[in-house]
């Protein structure tokens, strides 16, 4: 079996979700707001849900697939969110994706850790691109796409429903040539 990454920023460990954050991942991903701006969250978050999501990390991590990282805070270790790669190997690229609790908004936790996720994916997966989308009416998300340095590249309208409402969906992306890592100072 090949190792599970865990990676370290200042204030952040990126690990493994093991089966105590279930309850965590319940509560934050439970929140409306966060079901309501991302594609894959359901609402309402059911009891079971994140042990589930958690059995398909191993295996599509060992296939070269998914890297999905719990977010944690380095000063006692308190759950703050996830983030994580959708692997493409055949085109060398990946999907970024994220969320963090509704309490841990605005506080720059997301890019710190999109940052390391990003820096793992163009160092040691060898990714030539990564990519992220996010719903239009969420320019949040789309400001940390800037912040980690991606370029937007289009806007897909009306591209995915959920919910019964078609949702408009803005591109970024940013190539390996184009990254700059982070200053590990």
């Amino acid at each position: 079996m090949r190792e599970y990454p865990r990676l370290t920023t200042r204030r952040l460990v990126l690990r493994a979700f093991v089966a105590s954050d279930a309850a965590e991942v319940q509560r934050l991903a439970g929140d409306f707001a966060i079901a309501d701006t991302t594609l894959e969250i359901p609402h309402p978050y059911e009891p079971g849900m994140a042990e589930t999501w958690f059995a398909t990390h191993r295996p599509k991590f060992e296939a070269g697939e998914v890297v999905a990282l719990a977010i944690t805070a380095r000063d006692g270790g308190t759950l703050i969110g996830a983030v994580g790669l959708s692997i493409r190997q055949r085109f060398d690229r990946a999907e970024i994706g994220y969320w963090v609790g509704k309490p841990y908004w605005g506080q720059g936790y997301c890019t710190e850790a999109s940052q390391a996720v990003m820096e793992y994916g163009f160092t040691e997966v060898s990714l030539n691109r990564i990519y992220a989308v996010h719903f239009k009416r969420n320019p949040a998300s789309g400001r940390v796409m800037q912040k980690l340095g991606m370029k937007q590249e289009g806007l897909l309208r009306q591209h995915i429903k959920k919910w019964d409402r078609y949702e408009d969906m803005v591109v970024y992306g940013i190539l390996r040539s184009e990254w700059v890592a982070p200053s590990k100072a």
